[in-house]
């Protein structure tokens, strides 16, 4: 009888190297969705999470580092989210800031479409050679990736020009930038297919090959001492699918949209309510806020909600027009009544506040950009859904933002008529338990089944 064991699933390596009990970890989720509770629970178990940074400023991310911590004080594993801010590159800057002040040893690079000097600076920030002569990077970069040639850029050795830059603004050692030349700027890839949130909507049995014959060839051609692993996410919300990722050969796995729907998710009971009820058909593509003009796309929640239709008849708008005057009345008074619940003007006014608050040098611009003020006023939307569903509005519960993946329809179906059927009994860690479990069972019995089947058909003297 062939015995699979959910510690046996995945790589060995990862498993020490990471600390956990399995090759697993919850991704971050952000504003603080996956929450500082989210990661000590996990913490606790044995296992990692990602405190989900995007959206937090500095002094949450630092009061949740220190609550970590304090929780935290056997020095169980846990990490935060670093997400790409090209418009901003500060607020990147403020997450390294904090993980190098507190020791923070893993970062989940989200969102990256090329390679910023904050992943660099945190990846080879004290970087040594031991005793023996090896190698040591303290700091351990997951890069989370759903195409080819982003890959690439985290599975090669950091660039020389921005290692440069970081010597000579003082924020790396001539011997970090010497040793950084021998290890790539992730040594965990993370392949994202279609997922909740941001997505290229990339298909795992296509992309995980793609990466895996990447990381071959870069692994060939640098020859680092350990190899780059790769891991997989998106849609990993039943034992099936994480069985799935294992039989195609990740060596770690992900989940995302099932942890928001768990106890310790910093998000509403009323989103929690909506997420517990989803399939796997509920889900829907809509414009990203943050990427809006680009045409980005983000996978939410369309089953109760009109989210995804508003968010994608403002992109519409915004293609058609050139300023919020150009709207007929009609139009007009529909997205101030029905989405907005508030005046363009209102709307542009907190907007503006914002600007002042946080980056006053492009009010003049704005002030003068007609088309730009009808972005910003368009985007206030999309941070404003997120804020409903995250508070739990119920009056506004049509305009929730809730971005989530067919995993959690997945998973709802798997524990429908089990005690996990009801969200309130959903913990993280005892969730991550389940499916790891589960998968091995599911692995175990298909392996059974097809040595059983060979065995069967050598006895009869079938050429295999």
């Amino acid at each position: 009888m062939i015995r699979i064991a959910p510690e046996s699933l995945g790589s060995a390596r990862f498993l020490k190297e990471y600390g956990v009990k399995y090759a697993y970890l919850a991704g971050a989720m952000y504003k603080g969705i996956a929450s500082k509770e989210l990661v000590v629970a996990l913490g606790k178990a044995g296992l990692l999470g990602y405190l989900g940074t995007g959206g937090m400023n500095r002094s949450e991310v630092e009061a949740s580092i220190r609550y970590i911590q304090r929780e935290l004080d056997r020095g169980q594993g846990y990490g935060l989210n670093l997400l790409c801010n090209l418009d901003r590159p500060e607020l990147e800057e403020e997450v390294v800031d904090l993980c190098l002040k507190y020791g923070v040893r893993f970062v989940e690079a989200a969102a990256f479409i090329q390679l910023t000097p904050s992943v660099v600076r945190y990846r080879l920030h004290g970087i040594r050679r031991n005793d023996r002569g090896e190698v040591v990077v303290p700091n351990r970069v997951l890069a989370k990736v759903s195409r080819p040639e982003v890959a690439r850029v985290f599975m090669e050795p950091a660039p020389a020009a921005i290692v440069d830059q970081l010597v000579a603004a003082g924020q790396l050692t001539p011997e970090e930038a010497r040793l950084g030349r021998t290890v790539p700027v992730a040594h965990e890839i993370c392949v994202e297919a279609d997922s909740g949130g941001h997505t290229d909507q990339g298909v795992a049995y296509a992309l995980m090959p793609a990466i895996f014959g990447l990381r071959d060839e870069v692994q060939g051609r640098f020859s680092y001492d350990k190899p780059i692993l790769v891991g997989a996410a998106g849609g990993i919300g039943s034992p099936h699918a994480a069985a799935a990722a294992f039989a195609m050969g990740a060596d770690f796995v992900l989940t995302g949209s099932i942890n928001q729907c768990t106890v310790e998710a910093g998000t509403s009971d009323s989103a929690k309510d909506l997420l517990q009820g989803v399939g796997v058909n509920d889900t829907a593509y809509a414009p990203a806020g943050d990427m809006f003009e680009l045409g980005a796309k983000v996978q939410v929640v369309k089953r109760g909600v009109f989210f995804p239709a508003r968010a994608n008849k403002l992109y519409e708008l915004y293609q058609r027009h050139s300023s919020l005057d150009e709207i007929d009345r009609e139009t007009r008074h529909q997205l101030e009544s029905k989405y907005f619940q508030r005046s363009f003007e209102d709307v542009w006014q907190e907007t503006r506040a914002y600007y002042m608050r946080s980056n006053p040098d492009r009010i003049a611009d704005i002030d003068q950009n007609h088309r730009k003020k009808m972005l910003l006023v368009f985007r206030w939307y999309f941070v404003h859904s997120t804020r409903l569903a995250v508070q739990g509005i119920q009056e506004q519960r049509v305009n929730y933002q809730i971005q989530c993946g067919p995993a959690m329809g997945a998973f709802n179906l798997w524990v429908k008529g089990t005690d996990l059927e009801s969200w309130r009994n959903r913990r993280v860690a005892d969730i991550a338990q389940r499916l790891m479990h589960g998968a091995a069972e599911v692995l175990q019995t298909n392996l059974s089944g097809m040595v059983a089947r060979s065995r069967a058909d050598a006895s009869r003297g079938v050429v295999q």
